[in-house]
C-alpha cells in the first residue's frame, strides 16, 4: 500500500506552523494528484506549492511526504520545531524504528529553505507569500540532513 503524506505549512505571528493529512492512493492515481488534492491546491492558489520531500516505510506501508503551502484550513496547525530530528541508529540501517512527525515538518522546511535559493520555481512561488515564505527563509539554505547550519 501507498500513503501520500502532506506536511501543510501556515504562518502565525512570524512562526511557522504545520498540520499533517494522509490519504491513500488508490485506483492507480498518480501521488502528486493525490497530495494536491489533499492539500486543497489549484493552479489558481496565488503562491501555492506542492513538493515531495521524502518517503518512508511503515510497516507494509510507503509513505510519500509532500510539503504544501499555504494551507488552506490552518486551524489546528501547529508550531514546527526546527530543531527537531530522527535519524537511524547505524549506517547500513538509515531508517529509524520510529518516526516523529515534527522531525518530518522540520525536515521538509529545511528542504524548502535550501530550494527557495537553488530552485527557480520554488524562488517564484516564494515571492507570491513573503510573509509565509519569510520565517522559512530564515532557515540557512543547506541540505536537509545539515544540521549544523540551522539557524533559528
Amino acid at each position: 500500500m501507498v500513503v501520500v503524506e502532506v506536511i501543510l505549512l501556515s504562518e502565525c505571528e512570524g512562526v511557522l506552523r504545520y498540520r499533517q493529512s494522509r490519504a491513500a492512493v488508490r485506483d492507480r492515481a498518480h501521488p502528486d494528484d493525490v497530495a494536491r488534492q489533499i492539500a486543497g491546491l489549484s493552479p489558481c492558489t496565488s503562491g501555492g506549492l506542492l513538493h515531495s520531500t521524502s518517503w518512508r516505510a511503515e510497516q507494509a506501508t510507503v509513505v510519500l511526504t509532500y510539503v504544501a503551502l499555504p494551507d488552506m484550513q490552518p486551524a489546528s496547525a501547529r508550531p514546527v520545531q526546527l530543531d527537531a530530528v530522527t535519524y537511524g541508529g547505524h549506517p547500513l540501517a538509515p531508517s529509524p524504528a520510529t518516526v516523529d512527525l515534527d522531525a518530518v515538518a522540520a525536515h521538509a522546511c529545511r528542504h524548502l529553505a535550501m530550494l527557495a535559493d537553488t530552485d527557480r520555481v520554488v524562488a517564484t512561488a516564494a515571492l507570491l507569500l513573503p510573509e509565509l515564505w519569510e520565517p522559512l527563509r530564515k532557515l540557512a539554505p543547506v541540505p536537509a540532513g545539515a544540521l549544523t547550519a540551522v539557524a533559528v
